[in-house]
């Protein structure tokens, strides 16, 4: 859980100023579960170059709060939360401060969203927070007021924890509750899981990922893991102190970030990174008499490939639909070896390829049709699909022919213009495994959007 946290203050000398406004939005990772917003009265005047900064002057606090009035507030709303802001050690320094004048020590785990930027999005001209915000396409408004500025915050670290490939921001969290307060049974766990769509990761005491998994209702799987009988269920069960998980939205997010997060952590209880996920290619090839010609075979790595495929079965089902789809015929699919003409002949799904009766130019024609449907439909590209909340969409970014990263975004040009858009992508490597998933959730969805880059 997170505490994003704004304050304002009096300026004047170190240790001698005041809190003239504070905002805290509580996040647990998905959405916003709680805010405070406030001004409060420093009893201590304000700088001059402060009220022209902020817009805040004495005249607006002389019947706000007192400090020691809403302490109470700020106490409850960042308990066992990690107080992040963007540069945190003013921000926490002003809090403690504050609790200091009233003899209470305000601890806190804190999180700089100025250092995780720089070191997440390492290309940016600038990481003060009204040109960060405005260079990623994050609405600002009320700038240098507290609520606009945490609201920004709240945006920016949304962006920053996608970017997380590591988990390393997840993983700070969780040994710092972990040496805290160890979660008396399960079913805690279980009902603190959103149901929704997304990736979830059990972690151990030492804040590791021992499992990472993508359901389309979290809470449920979780529960399936957690009523299992079997020795992997039961261990999982012995280890894990803490869940947290990772809304996407958009299935294909979930898949690409379960698969790529798996490929970096090699949780101990997850097969997927042991074994390959593809294991078949479609290669494609011409006949001595001009006929583009398909073959499947098991990958290898100087293989090119039209598309991929995890087992045979899926592929002839694939390759069959196509075939009726395009006429095609079968022995140019290797789908049909007998000699004569082959089945779909008969059934005149096949105009004759196979007998010599169908024109090269043709009949090839039709194949290229196929290629297009099996793989990417432009070479440059954006699918865009369904965000976490309806003002937002979620990215996929091909540039290539490639993979470069997916995201999300809220505003139209974020997509439109492409160097907006690659600092708000977390960057994907490009595999067959990653293919694969993209290339079967645009053959089974066709409301996804694609636009075309080229």
């Amino acid at each position: 859980m997170y505490a994003i946290v704004d304050v304002e203050t009096t300026g004047g000398k170190y240790e001698e100023e005041g809190i003239t406004e504070i905002a805290i939005y509580q996040y647990d990772g998905n959405r916003i579960t709680d805010q405070f917003i406030s001004l409060i009265n420093p009893e201590r005047p304000i700088q001059p170059f402060v009220a022209n900064l902020t817009g805040i002057n004495e005249k607006m606090l002389r019947n706000a709060p007192k400090f020691y009035e809403v302490a109470k507030r700020i106490v409850e709303i960042t308990t066992n939360c990690v107080l992040v802001a963007h540069n945190a050690s003013f921000d926490y320094r002003m809090l403690r401060t504050e609790f200091d004048r009233l003899g209470f020590d305000f601890d806190r785990e804190t999180l700089c969203t100025v250092e995780l930027s720089k070191k997440l999005l390492p290309d940016i001209e600038s990481y003060k927070l009204g040109r960060l915000v405005r260079s990623l396409g994050i609405p600002l408004s009320d700038r240098h007021r507290a609520a606009g500025d945490a609201r920004a915050t709240v945006e920016l670290l949304k962006l920053l924890l996608n970017k997380d490939g590591e988990k390393e921001i997840v993983i700070k969290q969780i040994k710092s509750i972990a040496s805290q307060k160890k979660p008396k049974h399960l079913l805690q766990l279980i009902e603190k899981t959103p149901s929704k769509l997304g990736v979830y990761y059990l972690h151990n005491q030492k804040g590791d990922i021992i499992y990472i998994g993508k359901s389309n209702n979290m809470r449920k799987r979780v529960s399936q893991h957690f009523g299992g009988k079997g020795r992997k269920a039961l261990k999982i069960q012995i280890e894990t102190i803490s869940i947290s998980t990772d809304e996407t939205g958009s299935e294909l997010l979930a898949l690409l970030k379960e698969l790529d997060e798996i490929r970096l952590h090699k949780p101990k209880h997850n097969k997927m990174f042991k074994n390959q996920m593809v294991r078949f290619g479609l290669a494609s090839g011409v006949s001595q008499e001009g006929y583009r010609f398909f073959r499947l075979e098991h990958l290898h790595e100087e293989g090119v490939y039209v598309t991929t495929f995890k087992n045979l079965n899926s592929a002839r089902k694939l390759l069959f639909h196509y075939a009726k789809k395009f006429d095609l015929c079968l022995k140019y699919l290797s789908m049909d070896k007998k000699e004569g003409p082959c089945i779909h002949y008969s059934e005149q799904n096949c105009k004759g390829a196979c007998v010599g009766k169908e024109t090269t130019e043709q009949y090839n024609l039709k194949a290229e049709k196929m290629i297009e449907h099996l793989g990417f439909p432009y070479k440059n590209m954006v699918i865009v699909d369904k965000g976490r909340t309806p003002e937002e969409q979620s990215v996929v970014l091909i540039e290539d022919g490639k993979v470069a990263g997916f995201g999300y975004v809220r505003l139209n040009h974020q997509i439109t213009h492409l160097d907006v858009l690659k600092n708000l992508i977390y960057p994907l490597p490009d595999s067959r495994e990653v293919r694969y998933l993209i290339q079967g959730h645009l053959r089974k969805n066709k409301t996804t959007r694609i636009i075309n880059l080229s």
